[in-house]
């Protein structure tokens, strides 16, 4: 391998290893939010609980961006609640093996899931008096009515799928079809996919 070609290297996985920062602990940056993380109970599509606690990690762009998505959706009288952020790889595998549907669940043996990047969460809308608000399923259900090309429903449920979706997409998150919870951030190809735990005491 040449000089030239040893540098080049160098420098490219140090700048690739300074864009990469650590992820972030959402409760460390906002109490404005509400949790409810599926995975670290035994009520998921699972039915298994997966994780050993309740975090939320995130790149700290990803962070950022939510952040400004709550505040949009507080000023209009709703904040996020959370279901799922980053999620590690082997945590991947065990939903691979339960559910191996890449309509529904990301092979962890291809590209994965942007949840295993700390770049995509999964989550709803409450109100600021912390009422439920009707999306027309439940989280992780791997039906028609989970799509986002779904219309049949009430006049209500459709106007909350679009403000939580539209919310969303002003600050950079992308959706999927299948899912309507499910929002990854628009750099997601950038970083890498990880296997670090989560910080549990």
């Amino acid at each position: 391998m040449s000089l030239a070609l040893i540098t080049f290297l160098f420098f490219s996985f140090s700048s690739e290893e300074k864009f990469q920062e650590p992820l972030v602990n959402l409760k460390d940056l906002s109490t404005e939010f509400v949790y409810e993380i599926r995975y670290a109970t035994p009520n998921n599509f699972i039915g298994e609980t997966l994780y050993d606690c309740a975090e939320c990690l995130l790149r700290p762009e990803v962070a950022e961006a939510l952040l400004h998505a709550n505040q949009y959706f507080c000023e209009k009288g709703y904040r996020i609640k959370i279901y799922d952020c980053y999620r590690p790889l082997d945590v991947q595998k065990k939903m691979w093996a339960k559910v191996p549907r890449p309509t529904y669940v990301g092979n962890p043996y291809g590209n994965g899931s942007v949840h295993n990047k700390g770049a995509a969460v999964d989550i709803t809308l409450e109100t600021l008096e912390g009422c439920y608000v009707e999306m027309g399923s439940d989280y992780d259900y791997f039906g028609r009515e989970a799509h986002i090309d779904h219309y049949n429903f009430s006049k209500e449920i459709l106007a909350n799928r679009k403000l939580l979706i539209d919310g969303m997409r002003m600050f950079g998150f992308n959706t999927i079809r299948t899912e309507w919870w499910h929002f990854s951030y628009k750099r997601n190809w950038s970083y890498k996919t990880l296997n670090i735990p989560l910080p549990c005491d």
